[in-house]
């Protein structure tokens, strides 16, 4: 009887029927309005790094890139002329959403996109960032295109995705993979303006340490922070969420949570969130294995 039930239609419509809400979930939480379609075409055409690249494979984690997302918001928001070009010059205070889900279709499209489509994307950022100046409270000038900036956010946000993944996947990247890793990045960062970029994992745990001196945290980082821990969802959403700004902390490395005063985390609750998110990640892995934006990104390949 049970066996029958399994291969009836009955199983592929409840699956079909799960992969669709998890796929409205995905989109509520992030703000995300493309479609992944999008990426069937042009047939044939790998896109900047093709399908055994490990951006392919963390960047398909969605857990992991949500996580590493908030992490990389929080370690980003350290340093002042960086926060102050997007506390300035965007919405994010008032719609989180939307400025992760734009950050997210830019790393989808440099990612997966076919050739043409990533460079367009990375463009797009460049003439953004070329209107973008002030200065901070006490007079200090920036610019959104100055190199040392780019660098500083490409170094947060490849640090605390790839940080993300391999505590969060099933499927942990090796030392040499974590390596590739980097040394694709940085042709996205580069094209970006960034100099200088790291090439391996332990240049780029160096690199991030090398900002220090310049880090500090005021009221903008203090109210970035709480907007994180806050991060608006529907109700249904709150205890994926929670666990998910649970585990953003625990991806900033020491010397970041003390100059936010906040403790390391004990190793039990890290495991307990850990584990949790590892199976929600297994879960959507599933749902996204046919319509995600990697496997449309395969279909146009093949």
């Amino acid at each position: 009887m049970a066996s029958s039930f399994f291969e009836s239609p009955w199983r592929a419509q409840i699956e079909a029927q799960i992969k669709e809400q998890l796929g409205l979930r995905v989109r509520a939480l992030t703000g995300a309005t493309g479609d992944a379609r999008d990426f069937l075409q042009p047939a044939g055409d790998p896109g900047l790094f093709g399908p055994d690249s490990a951006a392919w494979q963390v960047h398909a984690h969605f857990v992991a890139m949500m996580t590493g997302g908030l992490s990389s918001l929080m370690l980003q928001a350290l340093h002042p002329r960086a926060l102050a070009a997007v506390w300035d010059h965007s919405s994010f205070r008032t719609q989180l959403q939307a400025r992760l889900g734009r950050t997210a279709l830019f790393v989808a499209t440099t990612t997966y996109g076919g050739t043409t489509a990533a460079l367009q994307a990375i463009e797009r950022v460049n003439r953004i960032h070329a209107h973008i100046r002030g200065t901070l409270p006490d007079g200090t000038p920036y610019v959104a295109n100055d190199p040392e900036l780019i660098r500083w956010v490409h170094l947060g946000e490849t640090t605390s995705f790839l940080r993300a993944y391999q505590d969060l996947s099933l499927q942990p990247l090796r030392q040499n993979q974590q390596d590739l890793y980097f040394a694709e990045m940085a042709q996205i960062g580069q094209r970006l303006g960034a100099q200088s970029l790291p090439l391996t994992h332990h240049q780029a745990l160096m690199q991030l340490q090398d900002f220090r001196p310049e880090l500090r945290v005021d009221e903008r980082t203090r109210e970035t922070i709480h907007l994180v821990e806050h991060y608006p969802c529907a109700p249904l959403d709150r205890p994926l969420v929670n666990l998910i700004v649970r585990a953003a902390f625990h991806m900033l490395p020491d010397w970041a949570l003390d100059m936010l005063g906040r403790e390391r985390s004990c190793p039990l609750e890290q495991v307990a969130v850990r584990t949790a998110l590892q199976g929600m990640g297994a879960s959507l892995a599933w749902a996204f294995a046919d319509t995600g934006v990697a496997a449309r990104a395969r279909q146009r390949i093949a």
